[in-house]
């Protein structure tokens, strides 16, 4: 013979009710607490601190103010993240001190290959692929593309830009990013761009950026990151990292693994001019 449930009071269902309504409203009014004595204990400026703090690990005054850098390296290109090309190469780059340069505020020629027989060089506002052919301009998208990546890169905003009129500095807070505590800061410009970065708790360098940028062609959204590691004393007492790896849109698109990375050494003469005698190709976009 089934055996019938017990009937359950109505005022312990209702004590039930109201045990769970206090633990809830406990539970939001502690979360709430939280998030308003984070806000009281962050200081206003925050991330201008944390942003300073990164330039004086990189070298102060000394990052402030290097004019020249060699870098001998290994680099490697991906598509889909399987790799479609392997160079050895060595960059020299220019840093430029004249604040009415258009574009990019520096000079950078990438020398590839064993013989070193041909090469990339990007001036302050054109690029060119040096062949023995001769000198090609870059197309538009692949300039376009060398300025964006080059000025959202986060050495370049904290040696040129993080004094830029109209900047915002605004703190997001602090995590776990893989293995290193980091905290870190939106860096916003004066048309509203946003860099994220992600700076080491312990040495306050920067180990990992992202950003976003609306294709003007094809309207799409297109998310660029990139991560810094093996930093290294490079000279004058300039911190720089002599890895470096880039992604876009979640696929890994470019690699370097610096063997040598010189600071403010003294530069070829002729490294930032085109070959002598040799002929400008048509631009191909």
């Amino acid at each position: 013979m089934p055996v019938k449930p017990m009937p359950q009071s109505p005022g312990r269902n209702r004590l039930s009710v109201l045990k769970s309504e206090f633990m809830f409203s406990k539970t939001a009014l502690a979360v709430v607490f939280a998030v308003a004595l984070q806000a009281q204990t962050v200081p206003p400026n925050k991330g201008k601190q944390i942003v300073d703090q990164a330039v004086k690990a990189l070298g102060g005054d000394r990052f402030l103010n290097m004019h020249t850098r060699h870098t001998a390296a290994r680099i490697y290109s991906f598509f889909h993240d399987e790799m479609s090309g392997y160079d050895v190469a060595n960059i020299y780059t220019q840093y430029l001190d004249d604040k009415s340069t258009k574009g990019v505020q520096l000079r950078e020629r990438e020398i590839l290959g064993k013989k070193q027989d041909y090469s990339y060089l990007f001036l302050a506002e054109q690029g060119f692929d040096i062949t023995f052919r001769g000198a090609r301009p870059l197309p538009d998208d692949r300039w376009e593309r060398y300025e964006r990546t080059a000025t959202n890169d986060i050495l370049y905003i904290l040696r040129y830009r993080y004094e830029e009129p109209g900047m915002q500095f605004d703190y997001v807070g602090n995590q776990v990013l893989i293995t290193n505590h980091v905290e870190v800061v939106d860096i916003t410009d004066a048309t509203d761009h946003t860099v994220r970065v992600y700076f080491d708790y312990n040495t306050k360098l920067p180990v990992h950026q992202s950003f976003a940028w609306l294709d003007p062609e094809t309207k799409e959204h297109n998310d660029e990151v990139t991560d810094f590691d093996k930093w290294r004393d490079a000279g004058d007492g300039i911190m720089w990292p002599y890895t470096i790896e880039r992604q876009r849109n979640g696929y890994k698109f470019y690699q370097i693994f610096a063997s040598k990375v010189e600071i403010n050494t003294e530069l070829p003469p002729t490294i930032f001019d085109l070959p002598k005698g040799a002929q400008i190709l048509k631009k191909v976009n």
